[in-house]
């Protein structure tokens, strides 16, 4: 006996089976990557319990020890290494999961945010032929830098001499109280 195919019903919507299970193949994928998120942290907790077990764990070495509890200590460990390659295939998906849902996205390189460099830096670039452009926007990066600085430095004297003022009138009050 063969089963038909789904067809949607006259209103054109699947039926509620097919809209769930669309809706769990059709995942966010920020909520993908909390997932991702909870399960890296799952796994730094379970590793952490791993350590702790193996620190309190002796080894047999002709020390008397109880086997029950060495065995005890033994499947614990074991039930954390089952449970940890659990969690890395269960990343491993939601990795997966995440690059196919961005597969379509063209990757934007990130800006780069401009730093002040030594005069060495700079001849070395000039002689390697940097372009006119790019040597401009950097001159006017550094003058504004330069700016920022000295401004910096005039609010750090205003800041000095209104904490030395505060300082001189709560002495005055201090004096008279």
């Amino acid at each position: 006996m063969t089963t038909p195919p789904l067809v949607p019903p006259f209103g054109g919507q699947p039926p509620p089976q097919q809209q769930q299970a669309q809706a769990a193949r059709d995942v966010n994928t920020a909520s993908l990557c909390r997932i991702g998120q909870e399960t890296v942290q799952d796994i730094v907790l379970r590793t952490m319990e791993i350590f702790q077990l193996l620190r309190n764990m002796q080894l047999p070495n002709g020390v008397t020890y109880h086997p029950n509890t060495h065995q005890d200590r033994l499947g614990k460990l074991q039930e954390h290494l089952r449970m940890l390659s659990v969690l890395f295939r269960k990343l491993r998906l939601v990795y997966d999961k995440c690059n196919e849902n961005c597969a379509g996205l063209e990757l934007v390189p990130p800006e780069l945010i401009p730093f002040v460099e030594d005069e060495g830096s700079k001849r070395e670039e000039r002689s390697g032929g940097q372009s006119r452009p790019a040597s401009e926007e950097r001159r006017e990066i550094l003058e504004v830098s330069k700016k920022l600085k000295q401004k910096n430095q005039q609010l750090k004297q205003i800041m000095d001499q209104l904490r030395n003022l505060i300082w001189e009138i709560n002495s005055m009050l201090a004096v008279r109280s």
